[in-house]
């Protein structure tokens, strides 16, 4: 039998399951009306960037340009270009130091270039990265480098057998193999540490006479003529991948006369994807057709590639200057789509969602958002759609049965179902949250650099854009027949015409699932009606809520409700006046359930008008209970509600104030694939955290389930109280899962079988709570307190607690070292019309005296975005070379990074078009949070006799229950270890836990800060006199003297610091300090010339240094000195004078030795450098005799004393290994540009090619030329 023969008709693949469309009727449509695909039509993509060169993203069904525009809203691909240049013989000299060949064929009328830096991978999406560092990886760096690793190890293996018999080897037999030791151990580092930066790349942009171009220097060599040359995207539609094997598409915009170049790339696949389903085109495979592949994207970027692809809220605000602009274009976009979003702590307010609203309400775009993933709990919508306003259309996912089979490969299909993650309503403020459902997963198309033409994706992200799409296909159709729309009317045929899902979820499907062809005759039988103009906002006893919602408290007793309702014109401040006035509407008001008592009718004209409403809950069982009110034009019943207000009652279960063990339990219950069970409990007062227990009754079947407990309280986000796990519960095996709860709060309590586990469980599942009740879940302590008293409160039953208290992070606050307010100053920061964007620019400093990891926070602002009153706040943190470290946003939990000790800056954006409202900020602390090395514990006493005493510590206790209180008492730090790197003003972080149960220790924790004082001990006034005290004449003369040679490395004249040298000298012939100093003035420790370097030396300062070292050195008495040095104990009377004098000289010497041995090791090497006339003799005895005196002070490694000579002795015996070993450590200590040439240039005298041409390719990034712009 054939192979084809296996197959029949019905079991051909359904390519049209890959990307859905018959479930929402696109394809009957479509069809119906070919035409109608779209075309004509402009979605604006608010994503993370889409790739015009993904496989049906090139045309449209008309044969145009599919992706007309690309923006990256973020600034995360900006590149300062405010340097300009001429070209000298054809060639212009990049930031980089690179020449840059002009090529002949460029076009540039003015002959100005604008020239900046950029790092290659700033423009990789981290998958992109990933990749392209393990490609090279593996062929450039690991042939060459385990060849170099295997030479060495044979060398030193070889040098070992040689000297393994030998009793006493030579000096010249230690330093051999102690640099091929050297060298084996750089090379097994660089192996373990191998980091790749990437390349920079130069950036030259120029005007042609008609538009901007730019071009990236990719060859890494200035050679432009084999490079790209793009111009602006908005012009040429243009783009190019970076390099040959990344297959990144980027292109580019100008802004600022040429100052600022905008390179848009992709932060992610997710926005490439959004755009398929959406509007895909593939001519010669149309079942693989987005929804409306005749129209036309404008992508915009809103996910910073610098936070993870997170969104800002400057990319959106400047996505959406972009759509409003758009407005005055042949090619306005119409539709917005947005598959991104967060849980806000309120949606009543916000400065981003404000903008948001006028862009719907006044310049007429229709905007899609989707729902979110964080079900199958209740409240879970994100923002948007979740904003004051209740004018974006929200979207569920759904999975339908022929999805389940083509995209998911399920063995047998069930019933379409919204899928369990799909976020669901109501919103906290009790609106209806969902609009409507649409598919939400697809295998269609990714960007190019995934390497793959398409991928399965699922989410609310994916539904949305099918929305989106479905609205291009029913506005083209709409704009064929010459009819006019509004986002009002669009958003009412959507809702009124959607399928209802008898079966799926009511919170998480909305009004139900997406039906185009109804919704294509109600606009068209609707187009023009005078209502299309008006949308109707709900306002709730009298705040901005857009719903009842009745969920805190344990709903026993009728409520009584004043509702708002208001209408609101589309683009009110330009329309007739007429309109307004002739607005009239008569409404009949319905509700299916008889627990809701309302009005049954309502006179509307332009004006805010309310209704009463009451909702009795006392005879409902326990659970939760939706219906909504709805208004019917008297004289268009048929055309649906035109306004809703949804309601629902969550009544919970609670337990008697004497119950003892509150727990309740669920027997035999039968879960089929995607069935959700919800409990609402009231959580009883005392409780501090739960426990959930699951087991599954089948002998053979193991279940996938998804554990989901919210608590909402007000002004927070769900995600606040919320505990959510997807657990596989297997069989005669208890499945136990603590977690926090907050007492006296409602618990929406969610098991759901998952939708794809297609086999049906029996569960027995319980929830127990547990717990003391703290006084307050915050604490305090100062240490000046000594001892802090805190009383734990009794539960309902009796509670072992073992109170520990971990303090894991030091926080310091910064303040702001400079900040400036200005405006953005660009066109894209410009709202219309003539509305200009501010930026407030704080720096701070931030120095850490060990590594340690990170985490900085600007409270004021922190997890606020779409709720803000700002538009958007973003700092980056660079090191002392202002190499770009990293980023962070509203959300400071999310960016924690390892610094090393040093010096860093943090640069910090706050933006906003009232410049009075930054002026509030200009002084705005930012905390730091510090991990510490190791966590610090507080002493816990259960008496405060003991806690005087620090006698026997609290180990564990009995806490009886009925709110019987147990004081526990905490003593203040005393171990000066602990607290030498903390300084008054800061304070530390951590945890205080109760529970003795080590399972559920972690989860019933509390938030513990302890508030330091002033630590440094004061030194005492001593009544001993020595019997060498000066006069105060004589420290004045003495201190005078200290001045005066701390002087000398400072003054930048020479002809000073020699007069006030030779005064020193007469005045204080035996001072060594005028000496040293004076050294330090002509050899600043900055400005030293390192191996290997090109610059030149100066021989006469050379040979100063080398006799100051000699007069140094011939005034020290080193016998003297080693003979002191070797006394373990001084008893003489004065003792601590000698001390003082020999440190100073040993001090002296030490610097002496180092810089002599320095200046005659450079005269030495680098004969062809010394500018002047030099008559030092040097010799490599010289050089090591002085390094071995040397040696008799400090030890080799310590790199303060010995690393500069250390370098220079190590070059002069060809010893590059330990040269590269000392030159890493110091690097370590401070790195420095210089020290990265020594260690370049040591690195190929070695022959390690590779490792050389690895450290330059990405010296700019460590080392740029400027800060990176926001």
């Amino acid at each position: 039998m054939s192979n084809h023969s296996l197959l029949n008709g019905s079991e051909e693949f359904p390519v049209w399951a890959l990307l859905p469309k018959r479930e929402t009727g696109v394809t009957n449509f479509l069809n119906k009306y070919p035409e109608y695909d779209g075309r004509g039509i402009v979605i604006a993509v608010f994503d993370s960037g889409v790739d015009p060169g993904a496989p049906g993203l090139q045309v449209t069904t008309e044969g145009k340009t599919k992706v007309i525009s690309r923006y990256d809203c973020t600034g995360a691909g900006d590149v300062d270009t405010s340097t300009v240049v001429t070209a000298v013989k054809g060639t212009i000299t990049g930031l980089t130091g690179r020449s840059l060949k002009i090529p002949s064929d460029w076009k540039n009328p003015s002959g100005n270039f604008h020239i900046g830096v950029k790092n290659a991978y700033e423009l990789y999406p981290r998958i992109l990265r990933e990749r392209i560092e393990a490609d090279r990886r593996e062929k450039v760096w690991d042939p060459q480098h385990k060849s170099t690793l295997a030479d060495v190890s044979q060398k030193l293996n070889d040098v070992n057998k040689a000297q393994e018999n030998k009793k006493n080897l030579s000096r010249q037999e230690k330093l051999e193999k102690e640099e091929l030791e050297a060298q084996l151990e750089l090379l097994n580092q660089l192996e373990k540490k191998f980091v790749d930066l990437g390349p920079v790349y130069d950036v030259v942009v120029f005007h042609d006479g008609t538009i901007w171009r730019a071009c990236l220097d990719s060859s890494e060599c200035g050679d432009l003529g084999s490079c790209t040359v793009l111009g602006e995207y908005d012009h040429t539609q243009e783009f190019a991948s970076l390099a040959k094997d990344d297959f990144i598409n980027y292109s580019i915009n100008v802004h600022n006369d040429g100052n600022i170049l905008e390179i848009v790339s992709l932060s992610s696949s997710h926005g490439t994807h959004v755009a398929s389903i959406a509007a895909a085109h593939f001519p010669e495979e149309p079942e693989k057709n987005g929804v409306a592949p005749g129209a036309q994207i404008i992508s915009l970027c809103i996910g910073d590639h610098r936070l993870s692809t997170m969104e800002t809220g400057t990319g959106l605000v400047r996505s959406m200057i972009r759509v409003m602009e758009s407005q005055k274009k042949e090619n306005a976009a119409l539709v917005i789509n947005m598959s991104y979003g967060e849980s806000s702590n309120w949606s009543s307010s916000g400065r981003v969602t404000e903008l948001m609203h006028g862009v719907i309400d006044k310049y007429g775009v229709t905007w899609v958002a989707a729902a979110g993933n964080h079900g199958p709990c209740l409240s879970t919508i994100g923002t948007p759609p979740d904003t004051s306003d209740d004018n974006i259309i929200g979207v569920g996912a759904y999975v339908s049965p022929e999805m389940m089979v083509a995209e998911y490969s399920l063995r047998n299909k069930q019933p379409g179902l919204p899928y369990t993650w799909s976020s669901r309503g109501p919103t906290m403020d009790g609106g209806k949250g969902v609009s409507i459902c649409a598919p939400g997963g697809a295998i269609t198309s990714v960007p190019q650099y995934l390497l793959r033409h398409a991928q399965l994706l699922n989410g609310t992200s994916m539904a949305s854009p099918h929305v989106a799409g479905a609205v291009a296909v029913l506005l083209s159709g709409m704009k064929a027949r010459g009819l006019k729309h509004t986002p009002f009317l669009v958003k009412r045929a959507l809702e009124n015409t959607a399928l209802p899902l008898p079966d799926g979820d009511y919170f998480a499907q909305g009004h139900g699932l997406l039906q185009v062809e109804k919704a294509f005759e109600y606009l068209v039988t609707y187009s023009k009606s005078p209502d299309n103009q008006v949308r109707f906002n709900i306002n709730v006893n009298g705040s901005k809520d857009k719903g009842i919602y009745m969920r805190a408290g344990l709903q026993n007793k009728p409520r009584d409700f004043s509702i708002n309702i208001e209408p609101v014109f589309a683009d009110s401040s330009n329309i007739d006046s007429r309109e307004k006035l002739n607005f009239q509407k008569s409404f009949v008001i319905t509700c299916d359930k008889p627990w809701v008592q309302h009005p049954s009718h309502l006179e509307l004209n332009n004006l805010a008008r309310p209704i009463h409403v009451r909702v009795d809950p006392s005879a409902l069982p326990h659970g939760v209970h939706a219906t909504s009110l709805k208004g019917y034009d008297v004289k268009e019943p048929e055309k649906g509600p035109l306004f809703n207000v949804e309601v629902t009652v969550a009544k919970p279960l609670s337990f008697g104030e004497k119950t003892s063990k509150p727990v309740l339990k669920f027997d035999g219950v039968h879960f089929r694939p995607g069935q959700i069970r919800r409990h609402y409990i009231f959580v009883p007062d005392r409780a501090t955290y739960a426990v959930i227990k699951l087991c599954v009754q089948d002998e053979d079947k193991s279940g996938n389930f998804v554990l989901q407990c919210m608590q909402l309280v007000p002004k927070k986000a769900c995600k606040t109280y919320e505990f959510h796990k997807m657990v596989l519960v297997k069989p005669d095996s208890d499945c136990t899962h603590p977690f926090k709860v907050k007492g006296g709060v409602v618990m929406e309590f969610v098991a759901a079988k998952f939708w794809s586990d297609q086999v049906e469980s029996v569960l027995d599942y319980s929830i127990s709570f547990h717990g003391c009740s703290p006084e307050g879940n915050d604490f305090t302590m100062h240490h000046a307190q000594g001892i802090a008293t805190f009383d734990i409160i009794g539960g309902h039953q009796m509670e072992e607690i073992a109170p520990q208290i971990s303090l894991k992070h030091n926080v310091i606050v910064l303040k702001p070292t400079e900040s400036r307010i200005s405006p953005c100053g660009s066109p894209r920061d410009v709202i219309p019309d003539e509305r200009h964007i501010y930026q407030l620019n704080l720096t701070y400093s931030l120095h850490l005296p060990k590594s340690t990891e990170i985490t900085p926070n600007t409270a004021i602002l922190s997890e606020l975005l779409y709720e803000s009153e700002f538009e958007s706040q973003l700092w980056m943190l660079f090191d002392s070379n202002k190499q770009y470290l990293g980023s962070g946003d509203a959300y400071p939990g999310k960016y924690s990074m390892k610094l090393e000790k040093g010096d860093y800056t943090i640069k910090q954006q706050v933006r906003h078009e009232k410049r009075d409202l930054l002026e509030k900020l200009t002084d705005v602390p930012m905390l730091v949070y510090q991990k510490l090395q190791n966590p610090i514990n507080l002493d816990i006493y259960s008496s405060l006799p003991q806690a005087l005493v620090q006698g026997k510590k609290l180990s564990s206790a009995t806490v009886p229950p009925d709110r019987h209180r147990l004081p526990i008492y905490v003593s203040a730090l005393t171990d000066a270890k602990q607290l030498k790197s903390v300084s008054a003003g800061q304070y530390l972080k951590g945890s205080v836990t109760f529970c003795k149960s080590e399972n559920s220790r972690k989860t019933d924790s509390f938030s513990f800060k302890y508030i330091l004082s002033d630590l440094t001990k004061k030194s005492g006034n001593s009544n001993n006199k020595s019997a060498n005290e000066k006069t105060k004449w004589e420290e004045y003369q003495e201190a005078l003297r200290d001045l005066k040679s701390s002087w000398l490395s400072k003054l930048d004249n020479k002809e000073d610091s020699e007069r006030l040298f030779q005064d020193l000298k007469s005045e204080f012939p035996e001072h060594l300090g005028a000496l040293t100093s004076m050294m330090q003035g002509l050899e600043p420790d900055a400005k030293r010339v390192l191996p290997g370097s090109t610059a030149d030396i100066d021989a006469d300062v050379a040979r100063t240094v080398f006799k100051l070292a000699n007069e140094v050195i011939d005034a020290v008495d080193q016998t003297a000195l080693l003979s002191y040095l070797g006394i373990k104990s001084d008893q003489r009377p004065d003792a601590n004078t000698i001390k003082t004098s020999m440190e100073k000289q040993k001090t002296a010497l030490i610097d002496a030795l180092a810089r002599k041995g320095s200046t005659i090791a450079k005269f030495l090497l680098m004969p062809d450098k010394l500018v002047g006339d030099g008559d030092i003799k040097p010799s490599l005895e010289l050089i090591d005799d002085i390094w071995l005196n040397l040696l008799k002070y400090v030890e080799a490694t310590d790199l303060k004393a010995a690393g500069y000579f250390g370098l220079w002795h190590a070059a002069a015996h060809n010893q590059y290994g330990r040269l590269l070993k000392v030159a890493g450590k110091m690097y370590e200590e401070k790195s420095s540009r210089e020290l990265e040439d020594c260690m370049v240039w040591a690195m190929g005298q070695l022959g390690w090619d590779h490792a050389a041409q690895h450290v330059t390719r990405s010296t700019l990034v460590r080392f740029p030329p400027m800060y990176r712009v926001f």
